[in-house]
């Protein structure tokens, strides 16, 4: 099972020091096309995408998500206000390692 990123690249950055592979991408249209290839791929399992472009895209998402087998998980972005964000150990909750 392939892991992916999507988002902006700080956040993509963040998950390829960790030797996960991502895809930078500047607006919520071009990530929900990437998105789409990668869901497209049966080798990808699972994509990560920045809570930051995955708002104004939610509606489709949801349709993919109920489509694909692929798992598409939104995170918060690299510097979200939300809250201070451990990706390691959150990634490892999600693949329940």
């Amino acid at each position: 099972m392939k892991i992916f990123t999507v988002g902006s690249k700080s956040f993509v950055t963040s998950f390829q020091l960790a030797g996960i592979p991502g895809i930078v991408s500047p607006t919520p249209q071009n990530a929900l096309d990437e998105i789409k290839k990668l869901t497209e791929d049966s080798d990808v399992g699972l994509v990560l995408v920045s809570d930051d472009i995955t708002e104004s895209i939610n509606d489709e998402l949801t349709e993919l998500r109920a489509e694909k087998s692929t798992l598409v998980f939104a995170l918060p972005a690299t510097g979200s206000k939300k809250t201070e964000v451990d990706y390691r150990v959150m990634l490892k909750k999600i693949l329940g390692v």
